[in-house]
């Protein structure tokens, strides 16, 4: 569960990113976070993966009160929450595969569980026969993919996507939003942080719609009002 309890941020000198917001989102449910420019949807991801403190207000990811996490609990935090953003950020002298675990050996796993772990989630995003392609050699879609299951390799009980199509054309959104559904069905939560009127229109999955930093609008199964 994720949960803001009258949530505000702001900025100096006097930017107000969020106000009062509150809000609940359930395990194993598919919220698409929307809004324009500037209404706060980013900030809401950044105080998410506690890359941002709250300026008010608590901020509950499970059981675990963040508001106040300690710089050495960020990692035990971020390996229960995959995040992928609009930039790619894949490393290119790597291969898919490489730029995957890459991901685990700086948790200190195995090459054992490197070699079982890397293959199972490059086959749940479909790159399972390019794994040993080079970032530059793939699609921006089957990049994002590789993203996505980098995301993936510790399991994380929250898929939080932040843009995750911005920089890719509509067939491919769309099959990376497919992707996003199909990992959802797994049973795990996920956070579409989007502008896409198409794509939140498409999904008929719940809407939290911001505007000026604060929840305008939060339908069960809804469209992009704004």
């Amino acid at each position: 569960m994720i949960r803001f309890r009258g949530v505000s941020k702001l900025y100096p000198p006097d930017v107000t990113a969020l106000k009062d917001v509150t809000l609940s989102i359930m395990p194993g449910e598919f919220v698409s976070i929307v809004g324009q420019s500037g209404t706060g949807k980013t900030t809401l991801a950044k105080l998410i993966i506690a890359e941002q403190r709250p300026s008010k207000g608590r901020v509950i990811i499970g059981d675990w009160d963040i508001t106040d996490i300690r710089s050495h609990e960020i990692p035990i935090l971020r390996r229960q929450i995959g995040v992928v953003f609009q930039d790619f950020k894949l490393l290119p002298r790597k291969t898919l595969f490489e730029n995957v675990a890459f991901a685990l050996e700086v948790a200190g796993a195995s090459r054992k569980k490197i070699s079982s772990v890397i293959p199972q989630v490059l086959k749940i995003v479909g790159l399972e026969n390019k794994m040993d392609r080079f970032p530059r050699e793939v699609s921006g879609g089957e990049q994002q993919r590789a993203v996505i299951a980098r995301a993936l390799v510790h399991r994380p009980k929250i898929l939080l996507a932040d843009e995750p199509t911005g920089n890719l054309d509509a067939i491919n959104a769309h099959d990376i939003i497919e992707l996003l559904r199909k990992i959802n069905e797994f049973g795990t939560t996920v956070v579409l942080v989007t502008h896409n009127r198409e794509i939140v229109n498409m999904l008929h999955k719940r809407v939290i719609t911001l505007d000026q930093g604060m929840v305008i609008s939060d339908q069960k199964s809804g469209r992009y009002i704004l």
